[in-house]
């Protein structure tokens, strides 16, 4: 019965045009009222509470760095670096749009962030040379996901939070699965555009790629710095989220000199705005979290699954399969934080890596970026690239299932994930 109240309540509720946030609380209150235990304290307190978590810190510095890079020329300098390295193969504009988002994720961490970025710059140089538009936006969305798979990502803290697993160990699990998600892109971009008579750029002679390293160089540092530092133990994730920030803004002010005095205010203001909207988000679901816990939930969903319990690849593919479903729904961190306190008991229970879990989780999550009807990061693109949004999802299609095939491999072969995490952490 809790279990239909839970889901009915919050279903409900986002139906009629509610807000996520205060239909977790609204959520919150109908299990308390079926519970008889109603009082206003305990909501209060597990929002406070929720809210008052030291590693949450490193969310608005992250932020805050996505912005000043995006302010200060990093993300630029980037792209032309990608340009100057393999802007000459054929599809090569596809193939600087994937290696910019890789190395954008890794500066940054949010999806629709790193999308608006490389979308902006590189799709009118797709439309001038010949590119299909809708396909070259699906690759930008396709790519700007890999943000939250490849550190430093956000949706990993508030993962790491909810679930009480390792920031750091989940840092380092998702560096393989992002690099492969970009390889996967490059793959299924090169194969589609195998019968393409668009014109690929001009070599740039040596001279011109060294230019390109040397005016790059800064921006291409600061992953080192972020995951060199917390790989070797020097900085925890929230501090390198500090570091990230202030070298972000030491560059594009005394390097790039793109960012201006006047400019900080504005970017204060976008990253302040982005980190309320995600802190109200994590302090409304502890309420639902913490009832989710009182009312045995999770108890009631082992129940149901009981059988997958010992196989714990079938029991894998059908909480994929469900996140999918969800996915399509729900936002990246709303995803989140409604599932993980209900999946993650039983997730333990099989014996299941929650580590493994986690960029599961997540990695699934990111598809669901690109899923009408939500599909926040294709609505971003749709506004870029001024291309409907009917088009930009028929352009994603090849993308999504070719991520949706690589999901499937990493159930069938955990140690594609669980391999590479042990060695690097």
């Amino acid at each position: 019965m809790i279990l239909l109240i839970f889901i009915s309540s919050l279903l409900g509720a986002m139906a009629v045009g509610v807000p996520i946030a205060f239909a977790l609380i609204f959520c919150g209150i109908a299990m308390m009222w079926n519970m008889d235990m109603f009082n206003a304290q305990i909501v209060a307190q597990n929002m406070v509470t929720g809210a008052d978590a030291f590693t949450l810190l490193a969310i608005p510095f992250f932020l805050l760095a996505g912005e000043l890079m995006n302010a200060g020329g990093l993300s630029r300098r980037i792209i032309d670096f990608a340009l100057a390295c393999v802007g000459h193969i054929k599809g090569g504009l596809g193939i600087v749009a994937i290696l910019a988002a890789v190395i954008m994720a890794s500066l940054s961490g949010s999806a629709a962030a790193d999308t608006a970025a490389l979308a902006s710059i590189l799709i009118p140089m797709m439309r001038e040379a010949g590119y299909n538009v809708p396909r070259s936006a699906g690759l930008m969305a396709a790519g700007g996901v890999i943000a939250p798979v490849i550190p430093p990502s956000m949706a990993f803290i508030v993962f790491g939070v909810a679930a009480n697993v390792s920031i750091s160990k989940l840092f380092m699990a998702g560096i393989a699965p992002g690099l492969m998600m970009g390889l996967t892109l490059i793959l299924v971009w090169l194969w589609l555009m195998r019968k393409s008579d668009v014109k690929p750029l001009p070599k740039q002679s040596a001279a011109e790629r060294l230019r390109a390293t040397g005016r790059g160089v800064w921006a291409l540092g600061m992953p080192v710095i972020i995951l060199g530092g917390i790989r070797m133990g020097v900085v925890t994730p929230t501090e390198a989220a500090v570091v990230a920030a202030v070298y972000a803004w030491f560059v594009g002010m005394f390097v790039y000199r793109e960012l201006k005095l006047a400019d900080l205010y504005s970017v204060f203001l976008r990253a302040a705005k982005t980190t309320s909207v995600v802190m109200f988000l994590v302090a409304a679901a502890m309420v639902s979290a913490w009832l989710i816990t009182a009312a045995d939930i999770p108890g009631e969903v082992t129940n149901l699954i009981e059988p997958l319990i010992d196989d714990p690849k079938l029991l894998m593919l059908v909480i994929m399969l469900l996140l999918m479903v969800v996915g399509t729904a729900l936002d990246l961190t709303p995803t989140i934080l409604i599932m993980t306190p209900v999946l993650m008991p039983v997730v333990q229970l099989a014996g299941i890596d929650p580590v493994y879990f986690g960029v599961m989780f997540i990695m699934n999550a990111c598809i669901g970026l690109l899923t009408p009807p939500v599909g926040v990061v294709l609505n971003v693109v749709s506004g870029v690239a001024r291309v409907p949004l009917g088009r930009v999802v028929t352009g994603v299609l090849p993308f999504l299932l070719s991520y949706i095939t690589l999901l499937l491999l990493f159930v069938a072969v955990p140690e594609l994930i669980t391999v590479p995490m042990r060695w690097l952490y």
